[in-house]
C-alpha cells in the first residue's frame, strides 16, 4: 500500500506535513509502503490462483474497477514478491500499496479573503495569528459567481479524513459516507477533511461560521485518511470507484502519493465515466511531482496568498501544475471536538485557518461544481476547459502553473455588478 501524503496545512500552525508511518517486516522498514499487502493485476484472471499459490499467497479483493487486486503478503516480503510476480507473464503488473497522507451574513465571512478580498486584515479564532491585509480582488470571485449559481445540488466527493459530525455548518451537507481506512470510525478526528469540505460546500447565509465556495453543493464523504492522517493508494482507488457509483460529478483529492498504476487506472476510469478530478500539487515549495495531481486526467492545483503571490510552500511547475487558488490562511470549518493537529491535540471551536494546496484544490473542485450546475449536460472535458481557460493570468507566474489563478465568476459566465 502506498503512503499518502497530506497536501494541506503546510504552515507550522497547521503542521500536518508528510506523515511517515512505520512499516514492520523482516527488512528495514520502508515508510512509503503499507506493510503486508501489495497490488497485483493479472493479464489472465484464470491464472491468478495458481500463480499466487506458487508463492504461498491467496487471492484478494478487487480494488474498485481497476482490475487490480489487493494481495496479503508476509510483512517485509513486499518488494521481493513484487519482483517475483512482476516477472511472471501472467501478471500485467505488481506494485506496492503506497502510504497516503494529507497535502479552505456568515459569522466569519469577513475572514474569507479567498472568496471576497477587500484587502482586509483578520485574526484566527484563537487570536494567535494576525493576517495582514492583502490585495483587493486577489480572490476567486465566488460572491460574484453566486449571482449566477450556487451549485444546485452538484455532488462533490471529498476523499480525505472524513467530515466531523459535530460541525453543523458542513455535516448536514453530507449525502453519503464510506470509510476506506482500517478499524476506525467514519468521524473526522484529524481535521483535514472537515476543513476541505467546508471550503467546498459550507452552508452560506445562515449567520453561522463560513460559506463554501459552492454553497449549494452536496458532499460525498469518502474517508481515506485515518485519525493520524495516513491512508493507502488502494483505499483512494476504492474511494474513487465508490464516488462514481454514488453520482459524483467532481472528485477532490487533497492528498499526495507516489505514482501507482492502480491509482492511475482508477483516475482514468472516473474521468472516462464523466467526472472532473482535482488534486493538490503539494507543499514542497519545489517542482517535484506528486500524484494523483500529476496524472493527465487530473487538475493539479497550486496555492496563492491574499496578495495573489505564489504561496511560499506551494509546489509549482507550468509543465504539470494546471491552475492555482488561494491556499494560505484559508478560513473554514473544523471539528468542534478535540482532534489531532500534527503531534498535538487541538480544539478549534469549529473554525480556523488552514494552509496548503489542499485548501486550493478544494476551491478549484468547488468551482468545477459551479460550472457543472450551469450546464448539467456538459462533459468533464468541457467543464475542465472552462475552469482552466477562464483562470486569471498573474504577472510573473507563467512558470508556476499553466493557466493562472482560478476565477469562479468567469468560469460560470456571471454578469459582474
Amino acid at each position: 500500500m502506498k503512503k499518502i501524503l497530506l497536501a494541506g496545512f503546510a504552515a507550522a500552525s497547521m503542521a500536518f506535513g508528510l506523515v511517515n508511518p512505520t512499516v514492520a517486516g523482516n527488512a528495514a522498514p520502508d515508510p512509503s509502503h503499507v506493510v503486508g499487502q501489495i497490488m497485483v493485476k493479472f493479464r489472465d484472471a484464470g491464472a491468478a490462483p495458481n500463480v499466487l499459490r506458487q508463492h504461498g499467497l491467496s487471492e484478494g479483493p478487487s480494488i474498485g474497477s481497476t482490475g487490480a487486486h489487493l494481495i496479503k503478503v508476509p510483512a517485509g516480503k513486499e518488494v521481493q514478491l513484487i519482483d517475483a510476480l512482476g516477472r511472471n507473464p501472467a501478471v500485467e503488473y505488481a506494485e506496492p500499496d503506497h502510504v497516503v497522507t494529507a497535502a479552505s451574513d456568515d459569522e466569519y465571512f469577513p475572514r474569507q479573503y479567498a472568496l471576497q478580498n477587500t484587502g482586509q486584515s483578520f485574526t484566527n479564532t484563537e487570536g494567535t495569528l494576525t493576517v495582514a491585509g492583502g490585495k483587493a480582488d486577489a480572490d476567486v470571485d465566488a460572491v460574484e459567481a453566486w449571482s449566477a449559481t450556487t451549485g444546485a445540488g452538484v455532488k462533490v466527493a471529498v476523499l480525505d479524513s472524513g467530515v466531523a459530525n459535530d460541525n453543523p455548518d458542513i455535516f448536514p451537507k453530507v449525502a453519503a459516507h464510506a470509510n476506506f481506512t482500517n478499524g476506525e470510525t467514519g468521524d473526522d478526528n484529524y481535521g483535514h477533511g472537515t476543513h476541505v469540505s467546508g471550503i467546498v460546500a459550507a452552508t452560506a447565509n445562515n449567520t453561522r461560521g463560513v460559506a463554501g465556495t459552492c454553497p449549494g453543493c452536496i458532499i460525498l464523504d469518502g474517508k481515506v485518511l485515518n485519525d493520524s492522517g495516513v491512508g493507502s493508494s488502494s483505499g483512494v482507488a476504492d474511494a474513487i470507484n465508490w464516488a462514481m457509483d454514488n453520482g459524483a460529478k467532481v472528485i477532490n483529492i487533497s492528498l499526495g502519493v507516489r505514482a501507482s498504476r492502480t491509482l492511475e487506472t482508477a483516475v482514468n476510469n472516473a474521468w472516462n465515466k464523466g467526472a472532473v478530478l482535482v488534486a493538490a500539487a503539494g507543499n514542497g515549495g519545489n517542482q517535484t511531482k506528486i500524484y494523483p495531481g500529476a496524472y493527465p486526467n487530473v487538475i493539479a492545483v497550486g496555492a496563492t496568498d491574499n496578495n495573489d503571490a505564489k504561496a511560499s510552500f506551494s509546489t509549482y511547475g507550468a509543465g504539470w501544475v494546471d491552475v492555482a487558488a488561494p491556499g494560505a490562511n484559508v478560513y473554514s470549518t473544523f471539528p468542534n471536538h478535540t482532534f489531532v493537529l500534527g503531534t498535538q491535540n487541538k480544539r478549534s471551536q469549529g473554525y480556523d485557518v488552514g494552509n496548503g494546496t489542499s485548501m486550493s484544490s478544494a476551491m478549484v473542485a468547488a468551482t468545477a461544481a459551479l460550472v457543472w450546475s450551469t450546464n448539467p449536460a456538459a462533459t468533464s472535458t468541457s467543464v475542465r476547459a472552462k475552469v482552466e481557460s477562464t483562470a486569471e493570468k498573474i504577472n510573473g507566474q507563467q512558470t508556476y502553473w499553466a493557466h493562472g489563478r482560478v476565477n469562479a465568476c468567469d468560469a460560470v459566465g456571471c454578469v459582474r455588478p
